[in-house]
């Protein structure tokens, strides 16, 4: 999901796009340029481009971040699909889900592959980060996180680098309802990578650890896996910030995802120091 390799893209160069892109560029990230609609001029050394077409036949760029506001998202997502971009991170929220319902199927059907929305992005610590994530909180080591929250991501491996391994990857998936990328697919990327401890940080709400956490097992996964539930303290019927974390009746509650991780044999943190 990352390599460190990626010819990256900054679609939305406004001041929040800009922003990342320069912090992007100094951790190490390969930023090839920005792409904003009627432009066509450098900012700190970064060219910014009228189109993602351009950004490929000039830069050869392969991903794209895209920072375009909600109601632009969908043309802009398209517009990368559509240019042959091979990742596209999605850092906007509050894009429609039948949007999203529609980009998903469009990027299965063509090769791309869709982070987000709504998420932080990607972190290979120490070598390149393709999102909005704090980097001082991700110290080069060996255990991965997947996470559906930003924050939680950015508390959870600053801890892990502080008092155990490190992070080997960081992966944010968005807490929206619909994701481009599920756990399944990330952990898909960690198998190839050999990578023998991660971390889960998930929340309340739908199946997505479970069914991601069967598909790692089936695959023959054998590392060690750990989860931390969000949202374990929340009342009954409180809705919780993010769009995913809805619960209907007993299915997705914090007693019936643990209940079900334990079956399998994965331990499930109540407290952020157990994910050690």
């Amino acid at each position: 999901m990352i390599t460190g390799r990626e010819k990256v893209c900054v679609q939305g160069m406004g001041k929040y796009g800009t922003f990342h892109a320069i912090r992007m560029k100094k951790y190490g990230t390969n930023i090839v340029c920005g792409v904003s609609k009627g432009r066509h001029d450098k900012y700190e050394n970064i060219p910014i481009l009228n189109s993602v077409e351009e950004a490929v036949s000039k830069y050869n760029a392969d991903t794209s971040i895209v920072f375009v506001p909600a109601i632009y998202a969908k043309g802009a997502i398209l517009e990368s699909i559509d240019a042959g971009i091979e990742k596209i991170i999605v850092i906007t929220e509050h894009i429609p889900q039948y949007d999203m319902l529609y980009l998903c199927h469009v990027a299965r059907k063509k090769g791309a592959r869709i982070i987000g929305p709504n998420c932080p992005g990607l972190i290979l610590p120490g070598v390149s980060k393709i999102g909005i994530m704090p980097e001082g909180a991700f110290v080069p080591g060996n255990i991965a996180v997947i996470s559906k929250s930003g924050t939680l991501m950015y508390e959870v491996s600053n801890y892990l680098s502080l008092y155990s391994t490190g992070i080997k990857v960081a992966i944010g998936l968005g807490g929206d309802p619909i994701s481009g990328t599920s756990i399944a697919e990330a952990f898909d990327w960690l198998i190839d990578n050999k990578v023998a401890k991660v971390r889960i940080i998930g929340e309340l709400g739908g199946n997505e650890e479970i069914e991601g956490i069967k598909h790692a097992l089936n695959m023959g996964y054998s590392g060690e896996i750990k989860v931390f539930l969000a949202g374990r303290m929340a009342p009954k019927g409180k809705r919780m910030g993010h769009a995913g974390a809805i619960v209907r009746g007993y299915i997705g509650s914090v007693d019936y995802k643990e209940n079900e991780l334990r079956k399998l044999g994965v331990a499930v943190a109540k407290t952020i120091p157990e994910l050690i």
